[in-house]
């Protein structure tokens, strides 16, 4: 198959400025390309490592074309920017992953449409478009969960239902948030053994690599840690290698994605969502790897060969939440953090600091697994003390 490669030198743009986006700008400039950076947000910290940024909102029409002239391709930091706004780049520029793509995935009805008509198991759910329907629904069991169809992240837009009592508080919240065309998502509270992901990147080629399983956990909806490799058999980790591959063949999508995963008590695992970008669980990679999401998001993009997914060393990662970020930027803690052999550091630089919003992430590399979740644990007992 032909490819046109975009070489170093080029101008690559990026939707969202968050800590995703500022990423993907230093893996992008450190292989020899420019960036521009969009993002409405005129504090995102992707901003100040752009070559150029615009914080104008997407839906400006001047800034559109600014954007265009001075772009050779465009992607994005996550799956809430406006499908229609990257429908309208591709006219122009190659948009990876594409807006069909991200038609499919932002979504969550359609998704898990999607997913389950090419024969990949997601648990069971449905749909609905009026929070009425909540109580009239016969066709899942409590307990489940709810969820915006749409936008949510970190926990946002999302409320456990437990018994059919519980009904009636979901369907106010859902009335007051209420917009035209709304719609949500129940799904079976399900009883995992495991919350596991794994980084899928595919090029324009259809070259495909995958990263090792990651075992995560969460805490309110964010999350909280992420520990690769997984503690998991071999059986598990190929067969999540095998479903979260084909799901990404399915989507024909070009770029790095996530598939999330539930393990099941039986073995059994479903696929909770995709995400049509790099991922939270998926940072390890920045110093574990020979190559990170980052470097293979603008491999991907570009047209060049995907890397290896080579994991050097075990390593778990932890999200800095709020203001715990003070332990790894005030000292004596960041100076006790620094001497930790094998933590490496990265503060985001969001300038406000405000609860359950991340602020940055430690790996912990170790010879073993175990050694790393010690390392995490010691670390972890910091942050249940009051910060000096």
């Amino acid at each position: 198959m032909n490819v046109t490669v975009i070489d170093p030198g080029a101008t690559l743009g990026v939707l969202g400025g968050g800590q995703l986006g500022a990423m993907f700008a230093t893996a992008a400039r450190r292989l020899g390309y420019a960036v521009v950076v969009w993002d409405p947000d005129p504090e995102a910290p992707a901003h100040r490592l752009a070559d150029f940024s615009l914080s104008r909102p997407f839906t400006d029409a001047a800034a559109r074309q600014d954007f265009i002239r001075r772009v050779c391709a465009v992607t994005y930091e996550w799956e809430n920017v406006p499908a229609d706004l990257c429908e309208q780049l591709e006219r122009d520029v190659p948009v990876r992953p594409s807006s069909r793509v991200l038609r499919v995935i932002q979504d969550r009805i359609e998704q898990k449409t999607f997913l389950q008509a090419h024969g990949l198991p997601v648990p069971a759910f449905h749909a609905i478009s009026s929070p009425e329907e909540l109580r009239r629904q016969t066709v899942l069991e409590h307990p489940l969960v709810c969820k915006t169809a749409t936008a949510g992240y970190d926990g946002k837009g999302q409320w456990k239902i437990a018994r059919a009592e519980d009904c009636a508080a979901v369907e106010e919240d859902l009335t007051r948030s209420l917009r035209p065309g709304s719609r949500w998502i129940l799904e079976a509270w399900l009883p995992f053994e495991r919350e596991l992901s794994i980084l899928v990147v595919r090029g324009m080629d259809g070259a495909v690599r995958t990263y090792p399983l990651v075992e995560n956990v969460h805490e309110e909806g964010i999350l909280r840690q992420s520990t690769v490799p997984a503690n998991v058999p071999a059986t598990v980790a190929d067969q999540a290698a095998v479903m979260a591959r084909s799901a990404v063949e399915a989507l024909d999508g070009v770029g790095v994605f996530c598939v999330e995963l539930f393990l099941m008590p039986d073995g059994r695992l479903l696929i909770n969502e995709v995400a049509p970008r790099p991922h939270n669980s998926g940072h390890y990679s920045l110093d574990a790897c020979t190559v990170s999401q980052f470097e293979q998001q603008v491999r991907a993009l570009c047209g060049l060969p995907l890397g290896e997914v080579r994991l050097l060393s075990p390593t778990v990662m932890l999200n800095l939440i709020g203001d715990e970020i003070l332990l790894a930027t005030v000292s004596p803690a960041v100076q006790d953090l620094l001497r930790e052999p094998g933590a490496v550091v990265h503060v985001y630089g969001k300038r406000a600091v405000r609860p359950k919003r991340k602020m940055g992430h430690i790996s912990f590399l170790a010879a073993t697994r175990e050694a790393a979740l010690s390392k995490v644990s010691v670390f972890r007992s910091r942050l249940a003390r009051p910060h000096s």
